[in-house]
């Protein structure tokens, strides 16, 4: 079996799909990477047994159809050298072994039986399909990841819950103490339905989604899900359990609002923050007469921070507590230039909201108060 593809855009896919690979495999043959030459293009494969993930790309030349698997790590690193040009595979499937012919040289390397790889998991006949556009699911990809678990006692928990109801597609990511909420407002089904997608896939996603355009369509049962894109596919088993009703925890009455410039507080924050106590990580936030201060000490190595910048705010003086690390990612992950924060009182959530919503949708971040001492 012979082939020729080009050096950089073969790289680049083994690039993407070795993320899917882990370094310690159930199986061997996990390792690999799955090539199959159908009808004139090169489908390429990864799995971990949980994750598969598929592309495919044109071929230049070949000979035929035929399957084969390759180590992952010596053919990434050979490939990922090469300049852009023609490279070809010459494949003797009788003594197992593999040569890869380019401008300046060659080399080989063995190559073991495609039939032994895994198959895709099937999703099952009456599954769920949703639609949505290649840059509104990365940009809602790229809004709640930061905010899932990693809680082996609550496993529900360290996934992005896709939540398909008669109004809104809802995209939730949430560990306890902070929670986002994005509601796609033009995705809706009169059959609700939903699933919690692993870190890992999303993580994927986030990862190739940026670069493309068109659309994503999501297949759904109550385990798998099969998430095909413009470059290839994703096949992942999904997280089984009951996620926790997350409208529950977000009050609907929180007058005391303030409005702020996003990148101030920011860098206000950072720059306070390394000055709070490292278990707590506590920046006490106090907001009066159209001024938020912020306020960071740790007594045990006489360290104190205390910055002051003007805002808009409606609402009573009030002090309140929030983890400093986890209200930098908050803001980290909007792209407004102005944010809202809706307060009730120092011992129940705060809401972080743009100043405006993006075009058909409607998010919203909450963080849990810490305890502070007046």
């Amino acid at each position: 079996m012979r082939f020729t593809v080009s050096s950089t855009a073969l790289s680049s896919r083994l690039v993407t799909l070795s993320r899917v690979i882990n370094s310690k495999n159930s199986l061997p043959i996990l390792g690999d990477f799955l090539f199959e030459i159908v009808d004139g293009r090169l489908n390429l494969t990864a799995s971990d047994s949980e994750v598969m993930m598929k592309t495919s790309l044109e071929l230049t030349d070949n000979d035929g159809d035929g399957r084969f698997c390759v180590g992952n790590s010596d053919l990434l690193e050979a490939v990922k050298g090469l300049s852009e040009q023609p490279i070809t595979f010459e494949v003797d499937q009788t003594s197992n072994l593999a040569k890869i012919n380019y401008q300046n040289g060659h080399f080989s390397f063995p190559v073991e039986n495609a039939d032994e790889y895994p198959q895709a998991q099937q999703i099952g006949v009456g599954a769920t399909t949703i639609n949505i556009a290649t840059s509104l699911l990365a940009e809602n990809i790229n809004r709640s990841l930061f905010a899932t678990a990693q809680d082996e006692l609550r496993p529900v928990m360290n996934g992005i819950y896709f939540d398909l109801t008669p109004d809104h597609l809802a995209i939730v990511a949430s560990d306890g103490h902070k929670l986002v909420r994005n509601m796609v407002l033009s995705i809706k089904s009169d059959q609700p339905a939903a699933f919690i997608l692993p870190k890992k896939p999303a993580t994927l996603l986030k990862g190739v989604l940026g670069k493309q355009g068109g659309d994503v369509v999501i297949r759904f049962d109550d385990r798998n899900a099969e998430i095909t894109f413009e470059e290839g596919v994703i096949i992942c088993r999904l997280i089984e359990g009951r996620y926790p009703n997350y409208n529950s925890v977000i009050p609907q009455s929180n007058p005391n609002q303030l409005t702020v410039d996003r990148l101030g507080l920011l860098a206000a924050l950072r720059r306070v923050q390394p000055f709070s106590n490292d278990s707590s990580n506590l920046i006490r936030f106090h907001v009066e007469n159209g001024t938020l201060q912020l306020d960071a000490e740790d007594y045990d190595f006489s360290k104190t921070a205390t910055e002051s910048m003007s805002c808009d705010y409606n609402g009573m003086p009030m002090s309140i507590g929030f983890k400093g690390s986890s209200f930098i990612e908050i803001l980290s992950n909007f792209e407004c230039e102005q944010v809202l924060i809706q307060l009730a009182d120092p011992s129940r959530a705060g809401l972080v909201l743009p100043s405006e919503q993006p075009t058909d949708q409607d998010v919203l971040m909450l963080m849990m108060p810490m305890l502070i001492n007046d």
